[in-house]
């Protein structure tokens, strides 16, 4: 049953593949991704097919001719047909896959969130979907560093297209979000943390594009306030009095419920019609001088707990990156080209989106039938 299930899933992407022997393999290599194996290498995956050397899982991700972007698409695809709705959110952030060397592309000493510090690994940025019925990433850039960009040879050597050119991690998320856009995915709010919410450009182009945002930004943000002056983020909060505080609750956590002290204060001068801008800010319970601050831009009728709550949603892309890397291989992976980088992390999306279903499915007591995988 389960593996049947997998197959339909495979064959909405069989259109991708001009040859079966490599539409085939694609199918083992989702296969053993969600296999359980300890490890999800060339050799495990090769081995749990069985196959008696790993050349056919290398090729498929080095050579074999397919529409990687095109199998990104029909993840997307899925992903919206199963967890979709009105009310969805997008998540942006990134994540480190520590690496050896200095041959895998965009590979270099550089702050990985992931480990907390700076390791010698490749960085990767998502966007991840949330609907109330499950989460999954949906899309996936390379972040490539300026010294590899100003390196041709070096990127000649990893694979990375000549008309590749350096772009920022916002950047990126940008490119993402148009891409969404333009597929007409079903969204209400954008969220990201404060590598993205403290860039000005990323927002200005969200509100170009009417897009409703709760975006983490930094302490020493300066914004305009509703009086046309210019303040610090956690200025304007200090000035707030005592009863502007309100403890919610934005979802359970790993220890209960994640409950927080909630404020804001309006901003910006001059609302187009229908829409608002907030400076939002969450205190903690047990240290009230730790205080995170998210600038907002949606709906003039949001309240205080629609904004806490798109803030807190932000951890569902923390959890997609949990669970692919421990389920679907996200980080088992041992290639150096761009290509192959592109090739693996978008079959692994594909896994995890299916896990993700296959559980949105189960919580609801349905099976997963032909026309709906």
């Amino acid at each position: 049953m389960v593996m049947g299930q997998l197959d339909r899933v495979h064959d909405r992407i069989a259109g991708r593949f001009r040859r079966s022997e490599p539409r085939g393999r694609a199918r083992e290599y989702v296969s053993g991704l969600v296999a359980g194996l300890e490890r999800k290498n060339g050799w495990t995956l090769a081995e749990q097919s069985g196959e008696v050397s790993p050349d056919g899982m290398q090729r498929l991700l080095r050579w074999a001719d397919w529409d990687i972007d095109g199998v990104r698409d029909d993840v997307r695809d899925y992903v919206v047909e199963h967890l979709g709705e009105p009310g969805g959110v997008l998540i942006v952030d990134d994540t480190g896959f520590l690496k050896k060397g200095v041959r895998s592309a965009g590979v270099q000493r550089q702050y990985s969130g992931t480990a907390g510090r700076i390791e010698n690994c490749q960085i990767g940025t998502f966007l991840a979907y949330a609907g109330d019925h499950g989460h999954a990433l949906i899309d996936r850039a390379l972040y490539l560093p300026e010294p590899w960009i100003a390196d041709r040879d070096r990127c000649q050597r990893a694979g990375i297209p000549d008309e590749v050119e350096f772009a920022t991690k916002p950047r990126q998320a940008m490119g993402m979000l148009a891409r969404a856009f333009e597929a007409g995915v079903p969204f209400a709010w954008v969220t990201a943390d404060e590598a993205y919410g403290q860039v000005k450009y990323l927002r200005a182009w969200l509100e170009e594009h009417d897009a409703a945002y709760v975006l983490a930004t930094k302490v020493n943000d300066t914004l305009i306030t509703a009086e046309g002056t210019e303040q610090r983020a956690d200025e304007l909060i200090a000035d707030l009095p005592a009863r502007a505080w309100r403890r919610l609750s934005v979802g359970a956590g790993a220890h209960g419920p994640r409950e927080y002290d909630w404020a804001r204060v309006p901003v910006r001068i001059g609302w187009q019609a229908g829409r608002g801008h907030w400076l939002l800010a969450r205190r903690s319970i047990s240290d009230p001088t730790e205080i995170a601050y998210y600038i907002c831009y949606g709906p003039r009728r949001s309240t205080l707990l629609n904004l806490a709550w798109i803030a807190g949603a932000r951890w569902r892309i923390e959890e997609c990156f949990q669970q692919a890397k421990n389920e679907a291989g996200l980080d088992h992976y041992q290639v150096r080209s761009w290509r192959a980088w592109y090739a693996h992390i978008t079959l692994s999306m594909l896994a995890h989106a299916w896990l993700a279903v296959a559980k949105s499915l189960a919580i609801k007591g349905e099976s997963v039938s032909p026309n709906q995988t």
